[in-house]
């Protein structure tokens, strides 16, 4: 039955092994089962008051990367357990490859589940990645995997992937919900009682969330979603959970041929194909975690020939979309309701927060009247339903960004104006409505 009968939720039962008492024994097995409370009652710890406990976060351990220790919150934590989702061939393998140097002179053990020995050394050798401190294990058996951990004493554990691993006591299929969840529940113990940080590779379903039981996500302490498209050389290493940093954080990648590589000026990378004086382009300073980007919004608006005019959105939500034509259709009385209207961030990336509504409105406006947007302003500001723009978070870490790449303007929300030093750099505009931006923009 893969759907629950009383909430309705799918994929959430869960298989467990019952053994069945014969009658003739139960009250032995009743002798037993309260000999084995007994027992574990002596064998609990007594409750610590928390005054008397003493630790502390502890040295953490550097990847090598900084991308990637950024979005771990300063490094790999010891004793935590790591889940890496991402589509397949994204490259979550090569990413825990190369950060294996960096891991050094630690003891790291590798478990393969979906290559073999050889495909593995292939990958390191394309990576440049040697030493005698990775040590490789060809095995799905979780109780195999555990002895061999502590046997070998590793201080990182990776494991390629999670859905290979199996209990041999559970019947169902590796990658099941059970076997999954089961397999996960190990290996935390592990990480929690040897001190071991471990990660757990995982694949993704076709809607993009993680494989396997939404519990597999509350069990670990970090849960790392390495996003891209495989037609784009750029990769984001975003973080959905992180109980040791902020899960606003990002990392961002080039895949090239021999590897990884970290990209430490996102901003002059993503506005490095702009066209100029092209209509339905505009640049947006967005912020991810405490990092500034600049990225090109990009607008085709076109007659449309279907009865219903097409929204689509590339790396942008596609409801909000609709809500900012809305606003363009009531507030400054622009007919797009004969028009489709595409939307796309230039270089793959995606844009979750609302401080892009603005540019988003000036490169649609910008396309459907088919007039360059000034290519030296770049826009920021979050757009209400009366039209008005409303102010934006950390503007100083924006303007800083668009000074730095040589943009001579910046229209922001007039609200950001209070209390905000003069630059000397670069000329920041202060707007109230839609119109007023349209007019500073376009003319």
């Amino acid at each position: 039955m893969g759907r629950c009968p009383d909430c309705g939720e799918w994929n959430t039962l869960v298989e467990q092994v019952v053994v069945e008492a014969k009658p003739t024994a139960q009250g032995a097995v009743r002798a037993s089962r309260a000999a084995v409370t007994a027992t574990a009652a002596r064998m609990a710890d007594d409750p610590i008051p928390l005054s008397a406990i003493v630790g502390s976060e502890g040295e953490r351990l550097s990847t090598g990367l900084a991308e990637c220790d950024r979005v771990l919150g300063g490094g790999l934590m010891p004793g935590s357990i790591t889940l890496v989702g991402g589509d397949p061939g994204i490259g979550k393998s090569t990413l825990m490859l190369q950060i294996v140097p960096g891991l050094a002179p630690n003891r790291i053990l590798y478990i393969a589940g979906e290559e073999s020995p050889r495909q593995v050394k292939l990958r390191a050798d394309r990576l440049g990645v040697t030493g005698e401190h990775l040590l490789l294990l060809p095995e799905t058996n979780i109780d195999a995997i555990l002895g061999t951990a502590e046997r070998l004493q590793p201080e990182v554990m990776i494991v390629d992937s999670i859905q290979t691993v199996y209990r041999p006591e559970i019947e169902s299929a590796p990658g099941s919900v059970s076997q999954v969840r089961e397999s996960c529940a190990a290996l935390t113990r592990l990480a929690k009682n040897g001190g071991v940080s471990i990660f757990l590779i995982g694949h993704v379903t076709k809607e993009g969330a993680i494989a396997g039981p939404r519990v597999l996500e509350h069990m670990v302490d970090t849960v790392l979603q390495f996003e891209g498209d495989r037609h784009h050389s750029y990769r984001v290493l975003r973080a959905v959970k992180n109980r040791f940093g902020s899960t606003n954080e990002i990392g961002i990648f080039e895949m090239r041929e021999e590897g990884l590589r970290e990209v430490t000026n996102p901003s002059e990378v993503f506005l490095s194909e702009r066209s100029y004086g092209v209509s339905g382009s505009t640049v947006v300073a967005s912020l991810e975690g405490s990092r500034p980007l600049l990225l090109e919004i990009q607008a085709l608006v076109a007659p449309t020939s279907y009865p219903q005019p097409q929204r689509t959105a590339a790396g942008f939500d596609p409801r909000r979309l609709q809500l900012l034509l809305a606003v363009l259709e009531k507030r400054l009385d622009l007919k797009l309701g004969t028009r489709d209207t595409f939307i796309n961030v230039a270089g793959g990336v995606k844009i979750d927060e609302p401080a892009a509504d603005l540019a988003v409105m000036v490169a649609v406006v910008s396309s459907l009247k088919d007039i360059p947007a000034d290519s030296k302003t770049v826009v920021v500001g979050e757009v209400g339903l009366g039209g008005e723009v409303r102010t934006v978070s950390q503007i100083e870490r924006r303007i800083q960004e668009a000074a730095k790449l040589g943009f001579e303007r910046i229209v922001v929300p007039k609200g950001n104006l209070k209390g905000l030093k003069p630059s000397k750099t670069i000329q920041v505009i202060g707007v109230e409505r839609v119109g007023q931006a349209l007019t500073h923009l376009l003319g």
